[in-house]
């Protein structure tokens, strides 16, 4: 990632001004300072300004699935803004602007493709492995509250017609969502099976766990 130059009224706002920019903190820049300006008694420091040269560590998790992502969107013509926070080991990218809709796509397949380019960057370039979420228009919150009404919808089917219920081909996210949904439900347990990254998501009813058990 490329370095810039940043001034300001003293070295302290100049690094905000760069943690802002790249949307990391300060923790995560590589800084050089150029002039050094501190405010002084009563905040004064006279007419030369700050100067820094600042760029994102080259380790950096979040720069590089920040700037990956950027330059995947920048290719669309899209006037986007990608910001990233960490949400414990996981980065969460979120795109703002106008018409994001479309890189939701179908069923959110778009933004599942771009999580997954971005992934795949990421624990290319960094030694620690961390998992990058996508998001835009708050799709990813709706999708989960939709897969937790789906989940106790057919945990509900499963114990009234004591037959096992089929969700089918979700990605490993979603089948986690799914799976902690109807976790705390004794009455039912929930199995993933199938090749590659969209599984079926079987909930079984324990009463037919126990009578096939007694069966074999």
């Amino acid at each position: 990632m490329s370095s810039i130059e940043i001034e300001a009224k003293t070295t302290e706002e100049a690094i905000k001004k760069a943690c802002d920019h790249f949307h990391v903190t300060e923790e995560e820049l590589d800084i050089e300072v150029l002039e050094s300006r501190s405010a002084g008694i009563f905040g004064l420091v006279g007419n030369k300004k700050a100067k820094i040269r600042v760029k994102v560590k080259r380790d950096s998790a979040i720069a590089v699935a920040q700037e990956t992502l950027t330059k995947i969107v920048s290719l669309m013509s899209m006037d986007t803004r990608i910001s990233a926070v960490r949400k414990g080991d996981d980065i969460v990218l979120n795109i703002e602007g106008n018409n994001t809709g479309i890189l939701i796509g179908h069923k959110g397949r778009t933004l599942e493709a771009l999580e997954f380019i971005v992934n795949k960057a990421v624990n290319r370039a960094t030694e620690t492995k961390v998992r990058v979420i996508v998001d835009t228009e708050n799709y990813r919150q709706r999708k989960e509250e939709s897969l937790k009404r789906l989940a106790l919808k057919m945990g509900e089917q499963a114990k009234r017609t004591q037959k096992t219920v089929t969700i089918d081909a979700v990605n490993p996210h979603d089948r986690r969502i799914i799976h902690l949904a109807l976790k705390g439900d004794n009455q039912v347990q929930t199995k993933s099976d199938g090749e590659g990254l969209f599984k079926n998501v079987y909930i079984i009813p324990n009463k037919k766990k126990t009578d096939e058990e007694e069966n074999s």
